[in-house]
């Protein structure tokens, strides 16, 4: 009768340490779950920011091209012109850069439009493409822009310093010597944001274009 006893006490000893160590797999298994999915939300959470981070780096870019092939395609046109003003930034987009401009003033709306970090509205022009159709109402709204990209041109003066004519070929004489093109310097800052409003790229670029635009 004591053997028995004593066989039957370990028995109940190996079934409770089983049943702790199962526990134990259990509780592990779990963390390892939970660990994992957190991972799976994070990695999902920095493609879409990369997402979004790119949608604006190429909306901005695409508005930079626009305002660019705008500038020469009013070049090559004799009755269009672009009107730039030095009191405000015109319904073109455009505006005359003057350092001692209230509009380039630390809170002045060309440097609030050019550092700014989140969006602004009431400043430039929208573009919304050559179809004029926008980036906002994409069919796959995936591609869908929170916003429509905006831009402002600033027009910097002329490429050569006052007083200084044209370059051309030592001893040309002929009548076309004294035609030169004023060639005039224009930033283009582009602002645009991806998918999330709060995802916001500002991206800048420099055009020559004719000055009598």
């Amino acid at each position: 009768m004591h053997v028995y006893r004593y066989a039957r006490c370990r028995k109940h000893h190996q079934r409770g340490f089983v049943l702790l160590v199962a526990l134990v797999f259990l509780v592990l298994m779990s963390m390892l779950a939970v660990v994992a999915s957190q991972h799976a939300r994070l990695q999902e959470r920095i493609a879409g920011s990369l997402r979004n981070a790119q949608q604006a780096r190429l909306s901005a870019e695409t508005a930079l091209r626009g305002a660019e092939y705008r500038l020469w395609s009013i070049a090559a046109q004799p009755d269009a012109r672009l009107h730039c003003s030095e009191e405000v930034i015109s319904n073109d987009g455009c505006v005359v850069y003057r350092a001692y401009s209230g509009l380039y003033a630390s809170n002045g709306a060309v440097n609030r439009f050019r550092a700014a970090s989140g969006w602004i509205t009431g400043i430039g022009v929208t573009y919304q493409g050559p179809a004029r159709r926008g980036y906002t109402g994409n069919a796959n709204p995936t591609a869908a822009l929170a916003k429509d990209p905006v831009y402002i041109i600033e027009d910097l003066g002329s490429e050569r310093p006052p007083g200084v004519g044209g370059l051309h070929e030592s001893g040309n004489t002929g009548p076309d010597s004294g035609n030169q093109i004023d060639m005039h310097i224009y930033r283009v800052t582009a602002r645009a944001t991806g998918g999330r409003g709060d995802v916001v790229t500002v991206m800048q670029s420099t055009f020559d274009a004719p000055g009598n635009l």
